[in-house]
Order: C-alpha cells, then structure tokens, then sequence
C-alpha cells in the first residue's frame, strides 16, 4: 500500500530538523571534539622513528647549582662551547635575551653564539602584541635567525595542540622558533603561498587564513623519549656533549617552578609540558612530515548527511530488525571514521557525525515506533468493528430471520390454504428485502465511520420518514396496547442526506421507545422546524435514564443498569450506530430523560445537508 503523502512529508521534515539539531549541539559543543582528538591521539601508535631533536636542559638541579636563572647566563656559555664542539646541525635558544646580565656572563654568552653553528635565538610579542621582546643586538648578529616562541593554547581547556608558525605586529614578523630552526638546520629558505610554506622539500601545510596554524604531532610514550642533557650534567661531564652530533639542539627551561612556560598536551593532560619540549616536538613534526590537517568542512557535513539519510531510509524502507542492524552500523561508522581518519593524517570532527547518526537514528526509530502503534491500534479498531458487527448481525437481523423461519416451517409442514400461503410468501419476502436493507445501511455506516466512503446529498422529507417508521412500528407498538401517535407540525421538513439511513435511525428510536415502555402507554413521534433546523423527536413514558448514564448511552455495547433490570437489555449498538447517523448528516441528538418519568430523544438537522453513502470515485 502506498504510503500517505502528508506523514511521508513529515517523516522527511523530522528527520531533516534532527540532523540540523545535531549540527547546531555538536557545534555549541567543540570540546567535545577535543577530548575525541586527544583519546584519538593516545590511542593510535604510529611507526615508531628515529628521533632529530635534542634537548640542553636547565632543570632544577642547574638551577639549583648555579643560583637560579640569573646566573645561568655564564655557565650555559660554557655548555654551548661543548655543544658546538659535537657538530650540532643548529642550536635553538628558547631563552629571551632582552635584558644585560652580569657583564663577564654576557661576554662569554657572546662569544660562544659567535662560535654556535646554526643558531636561533627566541623573541615573543607582549603589552598585547604592541611589540616584539627580542635579544639584545650583540647576541642578536650572531644568530642565523630569530624565532618566536608563541604557543597555542586551546581556550576551552589550555591544552597546547598546535602552534602559530608566524607571528606578527604592525612592525615585524617573525617564523617560529621550530620552523627556523628547520629552516637553518637544512640550508634552505621558506616558500609561502596562502596555503602552505616549503621549507627546501618539506612542504607544511598551513593555510593562511587560520593564522598558519600548525598541530604538533608530539613524540608518543611507545617510542624513546628525545635526547636530554641537564646543563649542569653536561658540565660536569663534557663526554655528553656527544648526544649532540648530527641534531638540532633546542636550550630552554625544564625547571618547572622557574617561569610559567609551560602547557599541557593530549598526552599529558594533567601533566604539563615545558615549552622547550614543545618547540622540540613542533620540530620533529616538521622534520618528518608528519602533519595532521583538518578535513574539509563540506566532507564532514557531507558524512553526517549521509548518515542522517542512512537512518531515515532503514526505518521508512527495511524491516524493523533489519533498521535496527543498519541504525547499528550507521553508529559504527560515525565512531569510526573520525578514527581511521585520524590514522591517516587527517582531523575529522568527532562530534558531528555521531551526533547526527545519534539524532537521527533515534529519531526515525522514535517515528517508526509510532508508526506501528498506530497501525497496531488501527488493526485493534478494524477487530472490534468486525466483532461489533458480529453482535449487531445476531441482535438486529434475529427479528426477520425468526419471521422467514418460522414462516417457511408453516409452509412446508402444512397443507395451507393458496391464500395463506401467498401471504406467507409475500412476508418472507418483505423481511427478507427488509434484511437485506438492514445489512446494506450497517455496512454503510461502518464504511462511513471507517472514512471509508464519501457523501452526496439526496433531497427528502422529514415527514415522509417519520410516517414510514411509525407504520414498520405499529405492529410492535400493538403487541403491548401502546397508542403510538404522530405529530407533523408545520411544512417544509426537507433534509438533505441519505433517506435510507436517517429513516434507520428513527426507526431505531421508535422501536426502543416501545420496547422501554410499559403496556398501555403512549409513545409520541414529531417534527417540526424551528430556527432553520428540522427536530425529529421521539418521546415515551417508559423507565427512563438516570443522568449520569445518559452520555454513556451512545457508546457501543453500553447498556443503562434500568434496561438490564427490565430484561429488555440489547446489545448497546443501536444507538452507537444512530449516533453516527446523525453525526454525518451534520446535527446532534438531545436527551431528556429521568429514571420512571420516561424518555424523549431528538434529532437536531441542519435544513440541508450533504450527506450520503457512495463510494470514493
């Protein structure tokens, strides 16, 4: 069966706004792609390699030896002596030498960055970026470059995942301290374009208008940490120089408690990382290509739209076992993607894809859901109209079946009259007929409560079906000595609808009101019209209705607790069924009644109506 236009819309609608709701949660919620990127980052183990940077350390013990920061000065000139006689391919200095020291100190400094290979000195821009912080000049003209020491902390949480390769005021520019350091240790020049920079035959992605954003792919805990030399150590013991050979030596801070230069970083999320190390890492990052970009925008809205129609077409499309499995995989593939992607270079947001798989998923099953509830309650309907048509077959066509039956008996069991018998026949005819009419108006008011049909309009007069009921009744009314009286005032009784089935639910009245009444009383039939609407009313002195039943009595198989006592008890359809009648025909019944003070029932109808029972062209 084909399925409705508006619910296929709204299907479409719905699953639609849940995939722009997980758009709009996964981008108020960025952190959540951190946390995915650092699991992500300590998770994968890539092949492991041979390690470029090296670290001279001033840690606590050279603190500790040599009388804090202030009196580093002289004794790192000595190690860097010692560092250069390794043959280092440069040496980076994450020191800003801004200030003169003790002047012995910064004279031999001098000379040994005068005899450094390959050095790079430190500057960083402060009051707000108003100006650069750099070394004094005569340590300045030694250096092959100077670079800045900038990192990138994430504002969500502080943790440093890349780093700004330039920097720049209003006055000067400066590369980083990392890409320097490349730069001088491979004899070349940076290229730029506003998508990458080439360093001789590196190429570094990053593009221009992120500010040349670079992550740093650190140094993972599976492989050996980079060379370290404590300044002190190293003093003490020359041969250490050794480590040196052939590496890009970076001089800087590991001493914690001295300045604040440190971050924390997807591998040490609770311990911080001191930023020598982290230039070193940016270094080894450069130096072996081994650069994670983010993937395009419109791949990853691509991917979570794909996901988002994956789940809507496995729950309007397959079965529902089958939806739930591809709903499963649909999930899969969003926590895994960003992954494998990952493994490949390549940083695909975490959040969005799986926030739209979430959403939508939940979503299309939530519908489906309903879906079937609805088919199961409608399903639930169609057996109860089929048992109730069940219970209205046996009640209301037991009266003509008894008639024809008894009658076909007489005539085949006796020797009757040729009158009689044609009498008998003529009546088993007439019930028949009539229970062929009872049959046609209850299947056509089941197919029109069902929406099963639709309504022409059919001119006839009220007074016309008021006079055929109180003939089919009459005979009944006299079988107890009840007067059954007619009362058409006025003209002009014309409705619009479906004779048949209005003349059903009169005569249903008629017959209740007779059946509910005691013998020798008096059962009052009338129409009249008034205020532009026909009012057929059907009044009686029999038991009555208590009030708190009467708007129970038009619910199917409901029986008043009078009628039960009486022993005239139905089957509670009849009035269900007039009820509906009257409903199409576009009017109201009323009730007036108490218990022993007997009953009236009338029907309210519009002059015209449009109502009738044809089938849908």
């Amino acid at each position: 069966m084909k399925r409705p236009r508006r619910p296929d819309i709204a299907y479409v609608a719905l699953v639609g706004g849940s995939f722009v709701l997980a758009l709009a949660a996964s981008w108020a919620a960025p952190q959540i792609d951190n946390q995915a990127y650092d699991w992500m980052f300590r998770l994968y183990e890539p092949e492991p390699w041979q390690t470029e940077a090296a670290l001279l350390a001033i840690d606590e013990e050279s603190l500790a030896t040599f009388g804090g920061l202030r009196n580093i000065r002289g004794p790192m000139a000595k190690a860097l002596v010692q560092v250069a006689g390794a043959g280092p391919k440069a040496v980076a200095v994450d020191l800003i030498l801004a200030e003169p020291s003790v002047e012995a100190d910064d004279r031999a400094l001098e000379e040994a960055f005068r005899t450094t290979p390959g050095l790079v000195l430190s500057a960083q821009l402060i009051s707000g970026g108003a100006r650069w912080e750099e070394p004094l000049p005569r340590f300045a003209r030694h250096a092959a470059a100077v670079g800045h020491v900038h990192a990138e902390p994430d504002h969500l949480d502080s943790i440093g995942r890349a780093l700004p390769l330039e920097r720049q005021n209003y006055r000067a520019r400066r590369w980083a301290l990392a890409l320097e350091a490349l730069r001088v240790s491979r004899g070349a020049q940076i290229t730029e374009s506003p998508e990458e920079l080439q360093v001789g035959g590196v190429r570094v992605p990053a593009h221009i208008r992120d500010g040349r954003l670079m992550r740093i792919r650190y140094v993972p805990p599976t492989m050996p940490p980079l060379e370290r030399v404590g300044l002190e150590r190293l003093l003490a013991e020359p041969a250490l120089a050794a480590k040196f050979a052939g590496k890009v030596v970076f001089v800087g801070l590991t001493a914690q408690g001295a300045v604040r230069d440190w971050l924390f970083t997807p591998y040490s999320p609770s311990i911080p990382m001191m930023g020598v190390e982290i230039h070193a890492n940016a270094y080894e990052t450069l130096a072996e290509q081994r650069f994670l970009t983010d993937a395009p925008s419109w791949a990853v809205l691509g991917f979570a739209a794909l996901l988002s129609l994956g789940a809507g077409l496995a729950f309007s499309q397959a079965r529902l076992w089958q939806a739930y499995l591809a709903a499963l995989g649909l999930l899969a593939a969003a926590h895994v993607v960003p992954y494998q992607c990952f493994t490949r270079g390549k940083v695909f947001s975490f959040a969005t894809p799986v926030a739209a798989a979430w959403f939508s998923s939940v979503t299309a099953a939530g519908w489906q859901h309903l879906v079937v509830r609805r088919r199961l309650r409608r399903a639930e309907a169609d057996r109860l109209r089929y048992q109730q048509t069940i219970h209205f077959v046996t009640h209301e066509m037991r009266t003509p079946l008894t008639a024809i039956q008894g009658t076909s008996e007489l005539m085949t069991r006796f020797a009757l009259p040729e009158e009689k018998r044609k009498q008998m026949a003529e009546l088993i005819n007439s019930e028949s007929k009539r229970l062929a009419r009872m049959i046609e108006i209850f299947l056509g008011v089941e197919r029109l409560s069902a929406g099963q049909v639709e309504l022409k309009k059919e001119s006839f007069d009220a007074a016309d079906v008021v006079e055929a009921c109180v003939k089919r009744a009459r005979p009944v009314a006299e079988r107890k000595r009840i007067e059954l009286r007619a009362e058409i005032m006025g003209e002009n009784l014309a409705l619009t609808g479906d004779r048949e089935l209005m003349e059903y639910a009169v005569y249903n009245l008629l017959t209740n009101a007779v059946k509910y009444s005691p013998e020798q009383t008096r059962v009052t039939i009338s129409a009249e019209r008034r205020d532009g609407r026909v009012r057929v009313a059907v009044e009686d002195q029999g038991i009555g209705i208590d009030r708190k039943e009467i708007r129970r009595i038009f619910q199917k198989f409901y029986r008043t607790r009078k009628a039960e006592q009486s022993g005239e008890a139905g089957t509670g359809i009849g009035l269900s069924i007039v009820e509906q009648i009257v409903t199409q025909h576009g009017g109201t019944i009323e009730v007036r009644s108490a218990p022993g003070q007997g009953s009236c029932f009338t029907l309210v109808l519009p002059a015209v109506v449009s109502v009738s029972v044809a089938e849908h062209s």
